[in-house]
């Protein structure tokens, strides 16, 4: 999982204008068919992204310029975002907007908690050549699956730490794998497993693109 992916206390009373623009026009407007919905499942993935971030809603009320107060009701599905709010949190936590509006928004109710279909995966692209896409429904349990692709070249970056254990399986090409200060030649079909507070780092060294299929536990995304 590539390090470019991660990387103040506030009063919770209320900023006047936009939060209580927000909340207020919440209150004005009845919400149309399914609109309460759709709120809840905005809240629960910025909560459970920002518990993964490790941040405060503090923190991130303090880097988008929003209370405390509105995030979390927010996060409780009790009030609207425009886009404008959603772009800062979405900023603040390192994803794009669309992260909080996975395309398998439309799936069977009882799939979403279990199942990702192909053309729902949620995908983040770096400017290092590393693309990922998210492969578990959610992050509020306790593993994440991810399937990476990496173009010639791409790199993960400086060596990095976090909790827990990760482990995965090279699918195609080469994955040259840093841990600790010993370094691995991986091809299609050899795997890996290492604890994650150890310094590791990885690197497509070939001349074709490398993709990995990587489990980490707790979720880091």
């Amino acid at each position: 999982m590539a390090s470019i992916r991660r990387t103040v206390n506030l009063s919770s009373a209320e900023r006047p204008s936009a939060d209580s623009d927000a909340l207020s026009g919440s209150l004005r407007h009845a919400p149309a068919p399914g609109a309460e919905a759709q709120r809840i499942r905005l809240g629960e993935e910025i909560r459970s992204l920002r518990r993964v971030r490790g941040m405060t809603l503090a923190e991130l009320a303090s880097r988008t310029g929003r209370s405390v107060g509105y995030l979390s009701q927010l996060e409780r599905g009790l009030s609207e975002a425009s886009i404008g709010v959603l772009q800062h949190i979405a900023q603040a936590l390192g994803v794009q907007v669309g992260w909080f509006f996975p395309a398998g928004d439309d799936a069977p109710a009882a799939e979403r908690s279990m199942i990702v279909r192909r053309a729902n995966r949620r995908r983040l692209g770096f400017a290092s050549g590393i693309t990922e896409h998210l492969l578990s429904p959610n992050l509020s349990g306790q593993i994440e699956l991810i399937h990476t692709r990496l173009e010639p070249g791409a790199d993960s970056g400086e060596p990095y730490t976090h909790q827990g254990e990760e482990a995965g399986v090279v699918l195609r090409g080469r994955l040259q794998l840093w841990v600790d200060g010993q370094e691995f030649a991986l091809e299609a079909g050899d795997s890996f497993s290492y604890p994650s507070h150890l310094p590791h780092r990885y690197w497509n060294p070939g001349d074709e693109a490398t993709e990995a299929l990587w489990a980490v536990t707790p979720p880091t995304y």
